[in-house]
């Protein structure tokens, strides 16, 4: 059996314009690897939304995802604290196995 390593998976979604502060804010953590993914709708407490590609802008939604460390994870979620309420983020961590550490 091929040995693995456990790290925490971090998932942000976060409005297009406020992503370049959540990518400063990981990075000041100490994290650099990271992905963003596009989104196309979904619901919550303000009903439903959907990704308008004619007009784009402040609506857009962006998933940014990271796998790091237990340290990291804990200095990134420190520091999204104060912004949480104030732009309404979702943010999910969860638990994962990998297999190269090194790269997490």
């Amino acid at each position: 059996m091929v040995a693995t390593f456990a790290r925490k998976k971090i998932e942000v979604l976060v409005d297009a314009p406020l992503l370049r502060r959540v990518r400063d804010i990981a990075s000041d953590a100490g994290i650099s690897r990271h992905t963003l993914l596009p989104t196309l709708g979904g619901g919550g407490d303000q009903g439903r939304w959907l990704e308008d590609q004619v007009t784009g802008g402040a609506g857009s939604k962006v998933l940014f995802t990271t796998i790091v460390d237990d340290d990291s994870a804990a200095r990134f979620l420190s520091a999204l604290k104060p912004i949480l309420d104030e732009y309404g983020l979702i943010v999910t961590m969860t638990t994962v196995e990998v297999l190269r550490a090194e790269r997490f």
